[in-house]
């Protein structure tokens, strides 16, 4: 098999074997997809032919519809689904060649539909189309290994899609390296660090870059970019993760980087030292992943502990004070359930001076300090579920923009730039002294 994906949504006679039903449909007007796969000349991709069943005598109007080259939407909050085989985990740049007469009109994609924990997938972001017949495309977008079951959604009526085509943009990096940190003994000593020392790029045997703009599971609006400095860099001995709006004929750029393919944690105190952004509609984050997450079905069962969280609508104009909020995620606690456990602790000019954030990680549980003071604990261990934490995880910097909690109060459209400032990161454990 091979990486790449092309879909026509569109008849084709020379294949009549997939039947898709669409959205909003009666339930005895509904069959399972079947797939169909036709040879094309360049090896290297795969094409699909999705139809739409013919209405037959009786039924209602389908929602979508098979015109010339293209399906069309009969009218808003539309669907198709099919079947997609993803050989190669990685990230996938997706591209829709469409257009729509409706204004507002966007396509997105939901992944693994009917999921046991009825969640909604959105590995795309909207995807805006209009009058004239184009590409639109995200990247970044996470896909494991295996079938999924796809959602294509047209939100507005009159809105046509001619294909769907899925490329390799980057692989998995699995992570060949755990280092697990003794928490027994009697004194705290660095087992893993980054002191920032070295001017240019962030030091690539420690750090892997998470490439995109397809929303991040927030609806966020940067595209995280891959060794480049404007988003990026270590200067005088700190790391400067910068977001900047209207770059790189996007709305905003920025970075995230991560251990991810370079070494995982289980256990220790991890520690580092920031400053962060004030203007409003910023998120910045140091925070932890589990290493086993691939695509979005891997959350929350991989385990997320938030060091720190911070957005820039609660920060003070005029002392730069705000709140520091520290969580963890895991399948038995998260959003959908409502009851994930968090903790939020003032801090003091929080932009202009540096702040120490950490977390103690054990067999035990998990607390959160700001500055050496606990103000977070964690100790739930009873099960699977809620205790994902025994399993490495993987430490995350990053400064996104917009989305569900950073732009939930707008946007501040008088800055182009902000800036989430690390002094170091480090990772301790606990040794006997003799």
């Amino acid at each position: 098999m091979n990486k790449d994906f092309k879909y026509n949504l569109r008849n084709n006679n020379r294949n009549t074997a997939l039947f898709v039903l669409l959205g909003f449909l009666l339930p005895a007007c509904t069959q399972t997809p079947e797939k169909a796969v036709e040879a094309v000349e360049d090896p290297s991709t795969a094409k699909t032919i999705l139809t739409v069943q013919p209405e037959t005598e009786g039924t209602p109007s389908l929602d979508i519809i098979n015109e010339g080259d293209y399906i069309r939407s009969t009218k808003d909050n539309s669907w198709v689904e099919f079947e997609l085989d993803v050989v190669i985990a990685g990230r996938y740049t997706v591209e829709v060649l469409g257009a729509a007469t409706e204004d507002s009109a966007a396509v997105w994609l939901e992944d693994y539909v009917g999921n046991k924990d009825g969640r909604t997938y959105n590995i795309t972001g909207a995807m805006p189309l209009d009058e004239t017949e184009k590409v639109v495309k995200v990247d970044g977008s996470p896909l494991n290994q295996g079938t999924h079951k796809i959602r294509l959604h047209l939100n507005k009526k009159d809105t046509k899609v001619d294909y769907i085509s899925f490329k390799l943009l980057k692989p998995h990096d699995v992570t060949p390296v755990t280092l697990s940190q003794q928490m027994q003994g009697e004194e705290w000593t660095i087992a893993w660090s980054d002191e920032f020392e070295t001017d240019g790029l962030p030091d690539t045997s420690k750090w892997t870059f998470d490439i995109g703009d397809w929303g991040w599971g927030n609806n966020e609006l940067q595209y995280y970019t891959a060794n480049r400095l404007e988003n990026a860099r270590v200067e005088n001995g700190l790391l400067h993760i910068e977001a900047r709006r209207e770059d790189l004929g996007k709305g905003w750029s920025s970075a995230r980087l991560t251990t991810r393919g370079k070494v995982a944690f289980k256990y220790g105190r991890i520690e580092f030292r920031a400053k962060v952004p004030k203007e409003k509609g910023n998120w910045a984050a140091g925070w932890t992943l589990g290493d086993n997450y691939v695509d979005e079905l891997s959350w929350p069962y991989c385990g997320e502990i938030d060091i720190l969280e911070s957005v820039g609508y609660e920060i003070d104009d005029n002392s730069g004070d705000g709140k520091a909020h520290a969580s963890i995620h895991c399948g038995a606690y998260y959003f959908k359930l409502g009851n994930q456990p968090t903790a939020v602790t003032e801090v003091a000019n929080m932009n202009e001076a540096f702040h120490t954030y950490s977390v103690d990680w054990s067999p035990e549980g998990i607390t959160a300090a700001v500055d050496g003071e606990t103000y977070f604990t964690y100790e739930d261990i009873s099960n699977d579920l809620a205790w994902p934490f025994d399993q490495p995880q993987n430490i995350i910097l990053n400064l996104a923009m917009g989305g569900g909690w950073g732009g939930q109060k707008g946007m501040d459209e008088s800055v182009d730039s902000q800036s989430f400032i690390v002094d170091y990161v480090r990772v301790y454990e606990k040794v006997n002294v003799e």
